[in-house]
C-alpha cells in the first residue's frame, strides 16, 4: 500500500493544481497598473528567483540522494562508516545560502526605502487627496478638495498620484488595491498615508485585507481610473445629484452592516479629523505613522495640516515610488 501512496500523492497534488488553475481566477497582483504595483511585482519576481536558487537544487539533490543511496540488493554504493566531514560540501551548503541572504537583505533595504508608503510619487501633476475611513463593514471615502464623499466606490484620474489618508472608526482593517499597490492598515485613533497611482484607465478591485468580523468579506469596493475630464464631470454630477452626508447619516453608516455603493454631495466639516481624534483628551494629539496626518477643517475641506516629519524628510526624494507593505 505504501508504494501506491508515494506514487499517488504527487499525482493528486498535480491534479489539484491543474483544477485550481482552471477556475479563471486572475493573479491580479502580478498584473499591476501603476508604478507602485509594478515595483512590487519586480520585488516578488526577484525574491522568488533568488529563493529558487536554493530550493530547486535542494529538492533535486534530495530526490537523487534518496534514489542513489536507497537500500536495495546488489547495491554498489560505497560504504564509509567513518566519514563525518567534507570541507567542500560545507562551503557549498553554507556559502550559497549566506550569499543569497546577503543579496536579499540588500534588495530588501532598497525596496523598503523606495516603497515607503508616505513618500510622494514623482509626477508633474499635483496629487489628489482621498480620506479613507474603514467601518463595520464598509468603506467611506471623502474627497476634501472636491467636497464630496462616497461609500464603497472610488473614482480617480489616470496618471495622477493619489494621496490616501487612512483611519478607522472601528476595528483595525487593511486597505488594499492589489493592482495599484500593497496594503496598508487602517487603525482607530491613527492617521496613515499611502500614495498610489493608476497609469491607465480601468476598473480595479479593492478590498479590506483583514479579518474583522461577520461581514468582512463584503468590504470590497471598485476603483475606476478615468480621464481627467471624465473625473471632473463625475465630481460635478455627484455634487448636483447626490444628497449631503450629515452627522446623523454618518452615525447610521457606523452601525455594523454591509452597504451598497453610495454618493454624497457634501459631508460635515472636519469629519476625518474628528474620527482620528475621537480618543484624544485635553491637549494630546492623535497618533501619526507612516507620514500620517490628522487634518484640520477648512470650509468644506479636511486639509492635512500636521504632516509628520517622516513625510517631510521624504519630500526631497520624491523620485522614488512606493506603496504599503
Amino acid at each position: 500500500m505504501r508504494p501506491y501512496i508515494r506514487i499517488m500523492t504527487p499525482v493528486v497534488l498535480l491534479l489539484m493544481a491543474l483544477t485550481l488553475s482552471g477556475c479563471g481566477e486572475q493573479f491580479i497582483v502580478l498584473d499591476p497598473k501603476g508604478p507602485i504595483g509594478e515595483a512590487q511585482k519586480d520585488l516578488i519576481y526577484i525574491t522568488t528567483l533568488l529563493c529558487a536558487v536554493i530550493i530547486v537544487p535542494v529538492l533535486i539533490l534530495s530526490a537523487i540522494i534518496i534514489w542513489r543511496y536507497r537500500d536495495r540488493p546488489g547495491s554498489k554504493a560505497s560504504y564509509k562508516p567513518e566519514w563525518e566531514h567534507s570541507t567542500k560540501l560545507e562551503v557549498i551548503w553554507w556559502g550559497i545560502p549566506i550569499v543569497i541572504i546577503l543579496i536579499l537583505g540588500g534588495i530588501t533595504i532598497k525596496y523598503t526605502y523606495d516603497l515607503e508608503p508616505s513618500k510622494p510619487i514623482a509626477s508633474e501633476k499635483e496629487p489628489i487627496t482621498i480620506q479613507v475611513t474603514s467601518l463595520d463593514w464598509k468603506w467611506l471615502f471623502k474627497y476634501p478638495e472636491e467636497g464630496i464623499a462616497t461609500v464603497n466606490y472610488i473614482k480617480i484620474p489616470e496618471d495622477v498620484p493619489v494621496k490616501f489618508q487612512l483611519t478607522s472608526d472601528t476595528a483595525m482593517n487593511s486597505f488594499w488595491i492589489p493592482q495599484l499597490g500593497g496594503q496598508i492598515y487602517t487603525m482607530s485613533g491613527m492617521a496613515m498615508t499611502l500614495f498610489l497611482q493608476a497609469d491607465e484607465p480601468g476598473t480595479y478591485y479593492g478590498s479590506g485585507a483583514n479579518f474583522n468580523g461577520k461581514d468582512f468579506a463584503k468590504m470590497t469596493f471598485e476603483v475606476d481610473a478615468t480621464s481627467e475630464s471624465d473625473y471632473k464631470a463625475w465630481i460635478e454630477e455627484v455634487k448636483g445629484t447626490s444628497p449631503a452626508l450629515t452627522l446623523a447619516g454618518y452615525e447610521e453608516l457606523t452601525e455594523p452592516g454591509s452597504s451598497d455603493t453610495m454618493m454624497f454631495s457634501s459631508f460635515p466639516e472636519g469629519l476625518f479629523d474628528q474620527v482620528v481624534r475621537q480618543y484624544v483628551n485635553g491637549d494630546g494629539g492623535a497618533h501619526q505613522h507612516h507620514g500620517g496626518a490628522a487634518s484640520e477643517p477648512a470650509g468644506h475641506e479636511d486639509e492635512a495640516a500636521a504632516e509628520d516629519g517622516g513625510e517631510e524628510s521624504h519630500s526631497d526624494h520624491n523620485a522614488g515610488n512606493h506603496a504599503g507593505h
